[in-house]
């Protein structure tokens, strides 16, 4: 089904069963899978490939007990130009995707979020809400990045890297802050950062580390508690 509203450019290629809803926008030299379906008001730009069975523009959901309560009106879903975007993804409103970025299979990315220029978010990622990723990280398969954080450029997130930004785990309601990654640092498998930490530019946290505390510039973090070495 495509809406007679949608906005198809040049040499787009739709796989069988896509559904494209009203005021949806496509750029030229696209591919789109099958089985995809695009909600109203998507913006996709030029020669961006979207895998089989993706759902993207999703609206958010909510239930009595959240603590916090989404936006009820979320602008669209923008894909810049030249992103890929593997099968079984679920985007949703209120997102960018910058130009190059690319998603992996099986991925999930909320609302209020930015994924900066030549990112990689991997297979099975989940990236929460209100979220800032910048340009050329890398977050490996399986990480859960936690809603309210800020990674900067050229991050290095290992398979399985875990955030948290509820220092009360649901006990309050007190602010949500997650951990703040600065340019260059380096997270290694299966690390979890604990609420409102940094991790300073160009430090490296080791794998399996539990971060408690802030990880100064350059400095190299490892255990449980995690400890700095050098």
């Amino acid at each position: 089904m495509i809406h007679p509203s949608a906005k198809i450019g040049n040499n787009v290629v739709l796989g069988e069963h896509v559904v494209i809803e009203e005021n949806v926008e496509i750029g030229d030299d696209a591919e789109i899978g099958h089985h995809v379906i695009i909600k109203k008001d998507t913006k996709i730009g030029n020669r961006v490939q979207i895998g089989d069975l993706s759902v993207l523009g999703k609206t958010t959901s909510k239930n009595k007990k959240m603590a916090r309560k989404p936006a009820a009106a979320l602008t669209p879903l923008v894909i810049e130009d030249d992103v890929r975007i593997g099968c079984s993804t679920v985007l949703y409103r209120n997102l960018l995707l910058k130009q190059g970025a690319f998603v992996g299979d099986l991925s999930s990315i909320r609302e209020k979020v930015e994924v900066g220029e030549d990112s990689i978010i991997g297979r099975n990622v989940i990236v929460e809400t209100n979220t800032l990723i910048g340009n050329r990280v890398t977050v490996q398969t399986g990480c859960y990045v936690t809603a309210d954080m800020i990674i900067e450029d050229n991050v290095f997130l290992g398979p399985c890297v875990s955030t948290s930004n509820d220092k009360y785990m649901g006990a309050g309601n007190y602010p949500y802050q997650g951990p703040i990654i600065k340019r260059g640092a380096k997270i290694g498998n299966n690390a979890t950062l604990l609420p409102g930490i940094t991790i300073h530019e160009d430090a490296v946290v080791g794998a399996g580390a539990v971060v408690t505390k802030d990880v100064a510039a350059h400095k190299t973090a490892v255990g449980n508690p995690a400890r700095v070495i050098k």
